[in-house]
C-alpha cells in the first residue's frame, strides 16, 4: 500500500480519476493504461481511481474492468493506491464487481450512489453496507446527486460511517454547508470530487481530492494541498486562482471528453471515446487550448 496512507488520509491526498484509454478501433488499451498510470503516479498522485465516471465505466464490460485493475496494479505496484469503481444501480452486480476487484488486487473500492432508480435513504444504506460486507477492502462512497438523482443525506452518511470498512466519501454534492455537517458528524475522510471546490472543501475539513484535472495539473494540486495543510493559506489561494481557467475549461462539457482531448494534445494515451460520448468539436478543442494555457498548462 502506498506510504501516504493514514487513518485520516486512507487513500492519500491527491488522486486522479483516470480515463480508460482505448485503441483506435475502440478496444481496451491496456498498454496505454499502464503508461498513463505510470505518468500520473510519477507526476505526484497518491492514488488512481479507475473504472469510474471519467473511466467510462458505463461502457466497459466486467471483464474489461478487471483487466484494467490488474494492468494498472502491475504498472504502479505499491507506489499508489489503486481504487476500483464498482458502483452500479444493482446491488448484486456491484457486489460481484467488488469481489472481482478485490481478487484482482485493488487497494480500495469506490461506490457511487445508485443512479436512475432513485432508492430511498434506507435503500442507499443497505446497498452500500451490502457491498462493503462483500469484500475486505476499504470503501470510499461517492455522493454525486447531479448524476445519480439522489443525495446521500447526512444522517445516512453518519450511519454508514459506523461500518468498519466505509472510511471515506468523495463529495460532488456542491454544498459546503451540508459537507461541513457531514464531515463533523461522520468522521469520514472527505475527498473533494468537484475540482472547483478543492480549496473550499479543504477549508471545512476535507483531506484531499479525487480529481479530473489531475490528468494535467497534478503537481499544482499537490502544491495546493501541501500549502494548505502546512498553514500557508495565501499560497494555496494563489494556486487555486491560477487553476481557475483549467477548472473551467475541463468542465465546459463532459469531463471525460475534455480530458481525453487534453491528453491527446500532450501526446499521452487516451484514444477515442465510446458512444454515447463523442469527441470534442474543433472549436471546442481550440477553446480548451486557450483555457489550459491560461492556467499554465504546457501543450
Amino acid at each position: 500500500m502506498a506510504p501516504t496512507s493514514t487513518p485520516q488520509t486512507p487513500f492519500g491526498r491527491v488522486l486522479t480519476a483516470m480515463v480508460t484509454p482505448f485503441t483506435a478501433d475502440g478496444a481496451l488499451d491496456l498498454d496505454g493504461a499502464q503508461r498513463l498510470a505510470t505518468h500520473l503516479v510519477d507526476a505526484g498522485n497518491d492514488g488512481l481511481v479507475i473504472n469510474g465516471t471519467t473511466g467510462e465505466s458505463p461502457t466497459t464490460s466486467d471483464a474489461e474492468k478487471t483487466d484494467l485493475v490488474r494492468a494498472v496494479l502491475e504498472a504502479v505496484d505499491d507506489r499508489a493506491h489503486v481504487v476500483a469503481g464498482v458502483g452500479t444501480n444493482d446491488t448484486h452486480h456491484s457486489i460481484e464487481l467488488a469481489r472481482a476487484a478485490e481478487k484482482a488486487g485493488a487497494h480500495g473500492l469506490l461506490i457511487v450512489t445508485p443512479y436512475y432508480n432513485k432508492p430511498p435513504q434506507e435503500g442507499l444504506y443497505r446497498h452500500f453496507t451490502a457491498i462493503a460486507d462483500a469484500a475486505e477492502l476499504p470503501v470510499m462512497l461517492y455522493d454525486i446527486p447531479g448524476r445519480s438523482g439522489v443525495p446521500i443525506n447526512t444522517e445516512t452518511l453518519v450511519r454508514l460511517a459506523e461500518h468498519p470498512r466505509i472510511v471515506a466519501n468523495k463529495d460532488a454534492k456542491g454544498d459546503l454547508g451540508r459537507a461541513s455537517w457531514a464531515i463533523a458528524r461522520s468522521g469520514l475522510a472527505w475527498y473533494s470530487g468537484d475540482d472547483m471546490l478543492n480549496l473550499p472543501l479543504l477549508s471545512v475539513g476535507a483531506v484531499g481530492f479525487v480529481s479530473v484535472v489531475g490528468h494535467v495539473v497534478t503537481p499544482e494540486l499537490r502544491a495546493l494541498v501541501e500549502a494548505y495543510t502546512t498553514g500557508d493559506v495565501q499560497k494555496a489561494t494563489e494556486i487555486h486562482q491560477k487553476l481557475l481557467p483549467v477548472y473551467t475549461g475541463m468542465f465546459r462539457t463532459q469531463g471525460v471528453m475534455t480530458t481525453k482531448a487534453a491528453l491527446a494534445l500532450q501526446g499521452l494515451p487516451a484514444g477515442p471515446l465510446r458512444a454515447p460520448m463523442v469527441e470534442l468539436a474543433p472549436e471546442e478543442i481550440e477553446q480548451l487550448k486557450i483555457d489550459l494555457a491560461a492556467g499554465g498548462v504546457q501543450l
